[in-house]
């Protein structure tokens, strides 16, 4: 008699099934997909709604779903009595798309805080460093005239911070890498979003202003330790003042 085989189920017979697909979603990638290839450019005007429901054999809310979430993820632009577009993406047009839910999961489970902190310093280190390695006069420029307008702002938090966050970002695009300047970017944006109504100054203005002013001068020395050094004890203040909710005092 044959043994009975215990593993037999529906679950071992799921790659078997067929699953029936919603029609929006597979004009969803069949519209990608032309993206792509190049078919459909970056600013090029979309087909209308008709010439897709001929071209797929589709009704018009199939069509409508499709570039309703396209338009949602960001990969084409709907205006009203226009032809939709195709976006041009990039790095930071991709990683602005989660800015909301961003900010929705950092307000809702705070301990997620404490993440984005740690992989901030991770990877501003490794910008600085990066920075130190391969800086022109004209970065060190840039960096220096930062520092000179945030003093100018003393007192004033949201033009400071601006700056402050300019300062960073500034790092970041000596690296020359677009996903590296959008990430660092989005996570500046991420943290001054989530503490930006918490925001307040207890006369710290000057240690950060001396902080960045030394990592400065640590990318012109060419010296990657030290402006690694410099850049670990500078984000360390600050997590010390958002881990005790006083808001950020120099990011």
């Amino acid at each position: 008699m044959m043994k009975k085989d215990d593993t037999a189920g529906p679950d071992r017979a799921a790659p078997d099934r067929i699953v029936r697909r919603k029609l929006s979603d597979q004009v969803f990638e069949r519209l990608r997909d032309l993206m792509a290839s190049g078919d459909l450019p970056p600013g090029a005007p979309m087909p209308s709604e008709r010439d897709l429901m001929e071209r797929f054999g589709v009704g018009r809310p199939a069509v409508r779903e499709a570039l309703q979430h396209m338009h949602t993820m960001g990969l084409i632009t709907i205006s009203h009595g226009e032809r939709s577009r195709v976006n041009e993406l990039s790095a930071d047009s991709v990683l602005s798309r989660v800015d909301d839910v961003a900010r929705m999961l950092l307000s809702s489970e705070p301990d997620q805080l404490e993440h984005l902190k740690q992989a901030r310093r991770m990877f501003e280190c490794g910008l600085v460093r990066v920075a130190a390695e391969q800086a022109t006069p004209a970065d060190l420029a840039n960096l220096n005239a930062l520092v000179d307008r945030q003093r100018d702002f003393i007192g004033q938090a949201q033009d400071f911070v601006t700056l402050d966050i300019a300062f960073h970002n500034r790092i970041a695009a000596i690296s020359g890498n677009p996903i590296l300047i959008a990430t660092s970017q989005s996570m500046l944006r991420w943290l001054f979003q989530y503490h930006g109504m918490l925001l307040h100054w207890s006369g710290n203005e000057d240690i950060t202003l001396t902080e960045h002013r030394r990592i400065a001068e640590r990318i012109g020395a060419r010296d990657p330790e030290g402006a690694v050094r410099l850049m670990q004890a500078h984000l360390d203040r600050s997590n010390d003042f958002y881990a005790h909710g006083n808001g950020p005092a120099g990011h």
